[in-house]
């Protein structure tokens, strides 16, 4: 695996790639990429962008001097790492609070897929297979200095029978409060809500309901221009129906429990800090988007509660009028992707943020359907030609950022497999003298090896 990253400005999507080789490769309209200092030359009007070779744990962040002796712990620097100045000067180097955190908030997620019981033979089959004290011990977290507070489930409204999936809820993630110990550390309570991505059955099917649809999640004022994939939103706010006793939605059991601990902890430095994988990620999103847009996080007129959305291998979830709402109340996106994850790339493969626009001039009429990502983007670079499946494997993403050099491993192993093929083919070629022969195999090799 190599790691590779780009970053262009906020609003729009900012984009930082980490690679080992530099190798110039093609991405979306609007993403920049710095491989050799012309480059950076002739891009530089188009965008700023940023290049990182590597990251290491030794990496310190270059700020301003009167801040830097005041940034010299976590606890000190806090609001900078939840994205309060969309993570500015923390990402090229990548500062190691920033890369420690983001492992941490990998790792509440690796926690849900570890604990989701799916043995249909099992009493806890499609729940959690621990109880919430338990629930960091058992996955092997030890104590990270965090309680769950509560599990969340989530009802896929599907009406498309299934055999062996019954039409209950799941269990997609839990809230979690960092302990009175892990404040001193941490520089504020943090309340943590984490999402596990997609695995059952209802669930790939939701996701596939790529149509857009208005969220009108606040009553008092619908905002018809905001608007999200269809079946994200029905995931986040569909309950059991069929039962006046069954389980209310995503929705409403996150916003009761978010309330519950903003009022508990009231008076105390807050954060609200969100994560998720894949699926995950869109539900972490919309949930930041309703805290916001209700206005739960609110303690002022110029004073909120930041809330800041950790996203691992996430799609894009609503239109430009979507992402324009998010960053008008404040909400902090980060984004790890890997390039070659095609999850990233989805839904609006073709009707997308990159596509609205004819010449930078002239507005397309279908813009307003377009899908637009929200937040400030890491792409990471990696892919394993004997498990392409890691691409999306959040495992890899948090191992990459563990062990940046690994990565660079895997490059070279692949890169020798192209060089003994590309020995063998010529060898092959040079028993033949002809020489067109040669030049096409050479040829060859070298075009997949650059792919």
């Amino acid at each position: 695996m190599a790691s590779k990253i780009l970053m262009p400005n906020y609003p729009s999507v900012n984009h930082v790639a980490y690679s080992a080789s530099m190798v110039p490769r093609s991405h979306f309209i609007g993403q920049v990429c710095l491989p050799n200092k012309s480059t950076a030359e002739t891009t530089a009007s188009i965008s700023q962008s940023l290049v990182v070779s590597s990251i290491t744990p030794t990496m310190s962040t270059k700020l301003d001097k009167t801040s830097s002796t005041r940034t010299s712990t976590l606890a000190h620097m806090w609001r900078e790492v939840q994205g309060c100045n969309n993570w500015e000067g923390l990402v090229e180097p990548l500062h190691p609070f920033l890369r420690q955190e983001i492992i941490r908030y990998g790792e509440f997620v690796t926690a849900c897929y570890q604990a989701f019981d799916l043995d249909p033979n099992s009493k806890r089959y499609l729940t959690c297979k621990y109880g919430k004290k338990n629930l960091f011990r058992e996955v092997g977290m030890g104590n990270p200095g965090y309680e769950v507070t509560k599990y969340i489930y989530a009802t896929p409204d599907v009406n498309i029978p299934i055999q062996n999936e019954p039409s209950c809820g799941r269990w997609v993630g839990y809230v979690a409060v960092s302990s009175d110990d892990a404040v001193t550390r941490l520089g504020r309570r943090d309340i943590v809500i984490t999402f596990r991505g997609t695995v059952t059955n209802p669930e790939w099917i939701a996701n596939f309901m790529s149509s857009l649809t208005p969220a009108k999640l606040d009553h008092n004022n619908t905002r018809p221009d905001v608007k999200v994939e269809s079946g994200f939103l029905s995931l986040y706010t569909s309950n059991e129906s069929d039962d006046k006793f069954g389980l209310k939605s995503c929705r409403e059991q996150l916003l009761s429990e978010v309330s519950r601990l903003l009022n508990r902890y009231k008076g105390e430095e807050l954060s609200i800090s969100l994560s998720g994988h894949s699926m995950g990620s869109s539900l972490a999103l919309l949930l930041a988007y309703d805290i916001a847009e209700l206005g739960l996080n609110r303690l002022g007129p110029n004073l909120d509660i930041p809330v800041t959305v950790f996203s691992f291998g996430g799609p894009r979830v609503g239109n430009l009028g979507f992402k324009e709402r998010c960053e008008e109340l404040g909400v902090r996106v980060l984004r790890i992707v890997n390039v070659n994850d095609p999850i990233t790339k989805l839904p609006g493969v073709f009707l997308n943020e990159n596509f609205r626009v004819l010449g930078g001039r002239y507005e397309f009429p279908w813009s307003c359907s377009c899908y637009a990502h929200v937040g400030v983007e890491i792409v990471l670079d990696f892919f394993n030609m004997q498990n392409p499946s890691c691409v999306h494997d959040l495992g890899s993403y948090i191992s990459l950022l563990k062990c940046p050099k690994k990565g660079d491993q895997v490059r070279k192993d692949e890169e020798n497999i192209f060089i003994r093929a590309r020995e063998s083919i010529l060898s092959r070629a040079q028993n033949t003298n002809m020489e067109p022969l040669r030049n096409a195999a050479s040829n060859l090799v070298s075009l997949f090896q650059n792919v």
